[in-house]
C-alpha cells in the first residue's frame, strides 16, 4: 500500500504581499511564499534568512551566569588545577566535549574528558563519575549536553569539595510547586533557564560550549578565527540533536557546512571520505543520515571514546583506520535496526494493528537502536510507538510520537509503572520491570483518546505551482533557502491531472521508477519516484492520470541539462470505462 494515498494533502494558506516580498529582496514571488511559509515575517527577519553571516550570531555574553563561569574558569585554568569535562554519548555530546576541550586546552588548561557509556552508565554525570573524579583529584568537573537535571549528583560533588559548572539545553526541572529546580552548581549556563534572556534557547549543547568557548577566547585572546574554525562541529551537533533549524541554527548549520569544506580536522576528513562523500559538496542531509549515524555508532554499540578520538587525531592512518571501524560500526547498527523493524512490523500486523499506541517488546533487540525503529514504526502506522527491549536487570524503551499525542504526558498518567522515565510531547525514555509491559500497554490504549482522523499522516505543500513555471532560474533560487532541514523542510509543490506518457523502472535494486508526464497544455516533463518500482507498477495498472506533490531539479546527463520533477508523494487517478475519474 502507497501510505500516501492515504494521507491529507495540506496547502500552506499563509498572507503575504509577495510581489513586495520578492521586489525588495530579488527574489520571486514564489520563493516569497516560501520563506513567508516559515514563519519568517518582516523585513529584518527576511534579510537574516537570506544574507545572514557568523557576525548575525547571538551574544554569548547573553547566557545566564556565561560571564562568571569564563571568570570562574579563567582563575582555575591560570591556578593550574586539573578540569574534566563530563559529556554524552551522542552526536551533541561527542561534539559539545570536543568543543570544550579543544577550548579548555587552546588556553592553557589542565583538562580531560569522561563519556558515559549508554548501557553501563546511562544518561549523563553519575556517582561512579563523580567518585572517579575526586579520586583523580579532579578540581573542577565541567558538564556539557546534560547535568542540568543532576541535582543529587552535583550536591555529591559539591559536598567532595569540587567546583562544578553545567552547561546544557535540556528542560530545567521544576519541583512541586512548579518553580524551576537547577542543580546547586558554581555556575548554570543552560537557555531554557526561565531568567535567561538568550534570545533564541532552542540551542542545542554543542552550541552552548561554542559561546562558552567564543567568550573563553575573548578573555585569553586567542584570534576570532580559530574561534570562527570551530563552527562545523557547533553544525553537526544541531543537524545531529535534530534541532530546528530556524534562526541562529540555521545560521550556525548554513556556515558550518561552508567552514566543513576547508575543515582543519583530519578525523573528520578521514570520515567523510570512509563514506565516499565529497567535502566540498556537503548538506545537512549528510550530516543527519551519513556522517552523523557513524559518530552515533560508538556511542551505540562501543564506547563514545571511539568518535571523540577520531575528531582529535593527528595521525593520518589511524585517522583513517579509526573512520573505517566507525564506518562499519554504523553499518552493524543498519542492519541490527533492520532486523528490529521487521520483527516490529510483523509484532504488528499479527497481534497490535487495533491499538492506538502501539507497544511492541523485542527482547533481544539493542537497547540503543530501540529509538530509531520506534521511529521507523511511527512512519509505517502514523501511530505513537513504544520499543521496548530487555536491558540490565530490567526492561528498557524508547518511544516516539504523533502531533495529536503527547507522549511525555501520557506517560505520566501511568508513571508508577515506571522504574524510572523521562521525555517531551514527541520521544520518551524509560525503564520498566518486565512483568508490567503487559499492564503498560493496556493502559495506555485505555487512557488514549486518539481517533481515526489522527492516524491519516498529513502532507504540508507550499504551492500549487504548474510544470511550466519551473526553470533553471528557479531552481537555483531555491537554494538560497537552504540548508533544509527539522523546521526548515524542503519546499513541496503540487500539481494535479498530469498524464503518464511511459513509465520504467530503473536501477539494480529496482527502487526507482521514471514516468513521462504531460500537463494539459501538453508540456511533457520526467519525473523520478524513489520507491520499490514492482509495487508501483502493479498499483498503477491501467491508470494513466495523476497528481503529485513534487520538488523540481535539473537532471545532467552526459553533458545535457534537462528540467525534472522528483515526485514526493501522488496519487493515481482511477480509470472508469476508458474516461479519467480521481478517485
Amino acid at each position: 500500500m502507497n501510505k500516501d494515498t492515504q494521507a491529507t494533502w495540506m496547502l500552506h494558506a499563509k498572507k503575504a504581499d509577495f510581489s513586495a516580498i520578492g521586489q525588495r529582496f530579488h527574489i520571486s514571488p514564489v520563493t516569497a511564499r516560501l520563506i513567508r511559509n516559515r514563519n519568517v515575517v518582516g523585513a529584518e527577519a527576511i534579510d537574516r534568512y537570506l544574507n545572514g553571516t557568523i557576525r548575525d550570531l547571538y551574544d554569548p555574553h547573553l547566557l545566564k551566569d556565561m560571564d562568571p563561569m569564563v571568570e570562574i574558569l579563567k582563575e582555575k585554568i591560570e591556578k593550574g588545577v586539573r578540569i574534566r569535562i563530563v559529556g554524552d554519548y551522542d552526536i551533541d555530546g561527542i561534539c559539545s566535549t570536543y568543543l570544550l576541550y579543544q577550548g579548555l586546552r587552546r588556553c592553557g588548561a589542565k583538562a580531560d574528558y569522561q563519556i558515559p557509556e549508554r548501557i553501563r552508565d546511562g544518561y549523563g554525570i553519575n556517582e561512579s563519575i563523580i567518585r572517579r573524579a575526586y579520586e583523580d583529584k579532579i578540581d573542577t568537573i565541567i558538564t556539557c549536553d546534560n547535568g542540568i537535571a543532576a541535582f543529587e549528583q552535583v550536591r555529591m560533588a559539591k559536598e567532595m569539595g569540587m567546583t562544578v559548572l553545567i552547561t546544557d539545553h535540556h528542560e530545567v526541572p521544576r519541583d512541586e510547586t512548579g518553580r524551576e529546580q537547577p542543580p546547586p552548581a558554581d555556575a548554570v549556563v543552560n537557555p531554557k533557564q526561565e531568567a535567561c534572556g538568550y534570545p533564541f534557547p532552542e540551542i542545542c549543547g554543542g552550541v552552548v560550549a561554542y559561546k562558552l568557548v567564543q567568550v573563553l577566547y575573548e578573555q585569553f585572546h586567542v584570534p576570532e578565527e580559530e574561534w570562527e574554525n570551530m563552527l562545523e562541529f557547533a553544525a553537526i551537533a544541531t543537524v545531529g540533536d535534530v534541532m530546528r533549524l530556524q534562526d541562529e541554527n540555521r545560521l550556525i548549520v548554513r556556515w558550518g557546512l561552508k567552514k566543513m569544506a576547508r575543515t582543519n580536522s583530519l578525523g573528520l576528513k578521514k570520515l567523510v571520505e570512509a563514506c565516499s562523500l565529497d567535502m566540498e559538496n556537503l548538506t545537512a542531509y549528510h550530516i543527519g543520515f551519513v556522517i552523523g549515524p557513524c559518530l552515533n555508532a560508538s556511542g551505540r554499540l562501543q564506547t563514545a571514546k571511539l568518535a571523540l578520538e577520531l575528531l582529535l587525531c593527528e595521525d593520518e592512518a589511524e585517522a583513517a583506520r579509526m573512520a573505517e571501524q566507525l564506518r562499519e560500526l554504523n553499518e552493524e547498527r543498519k542492519t541490527m535496526t533492520q532486523e528490529g523493524v521487521d520483527e516490529a512490523l510483523l509484532q504488528v500486523e499479527e497481534q497490535y494493528k487495533d491499538d492506538s499506541v502501539l507497544v511492541i517488546f523485542l527482547p533481544d533487540c539493542h537497547e540503543s537502536v530501540a529509538g530509531i525503529i520506534a521511529g521507523r514504526v511511527r512512519e509505517a502506522w502514523n501511530r505513537p510507538v513504544f520499543v521496548l527491549t530487555r536491558g540490565e536487570g530490567c526492561v528498557k524503551g524508547s518511544g516516539r510520537s504523533i502531533e495529536a499525542y503527547h507522549m511525555y504526558r501520557e506517560m505520566c498518567k501511568v508513571s508508577e509503572l515506571f522504574l524510572k522515565f523521562g521525555g517531551h510531547p514527541m520521544a520518551a525514555g524509560f525503564s520498566i520491570e518486565e512483568r508490567h509491559v503487559g499492564e503498560l500497554r493496556r493502559r495506555l490504549n485505555e487512557q488514549a483518546t486518539l481517533g481515526p482522523e489522527d492516524f491519516i499522516p498529513k502532507i504540508w505543500i507550499d504551492v500549487a505551482m504548474p510544470l511550466e513555471y519551473i526553470s533553471e532560474s528557479l531552481i537555483r533560487e531555491l537554494k538560497l533557502l537552504e540548508p533544509f532541514g527539522q523546521g526548515n523542510e524542503k519546499p513541496q509543490f503540487a500539481w494535479k491531472n498530469l498524464h503518464i506518457r511511459s513509465v520504467r523502472v530503473l536501477g539494480k535494486n529496482r527502487n526507482a521508477v521514471k514516468l513521462t508526464l504531460v500537463t494539459e497544455q501538453g508540456l511533457a516533463m520526467d519525473g523520478m519516484l524513489f520507491a520499490e518500482g514492482d509495487r508501483f507498477m502493479e498499483e498503477l495498472g491501467e491508470q494513466r492520470t495523476m497528481d503529485v506533490v513534487y520538488y523540481p531539479d535539473v537532471n545532467e546527463y552526459n553533458g545535457r541539462k534537462s528540467l525534472q520533477i522528483v515526485i514526493r508523494a501522488y496519487k493515481l487517478h482511477v480509470t472508469v470505462h476508458g474516461a479519467g475519474k480521481t478517485g
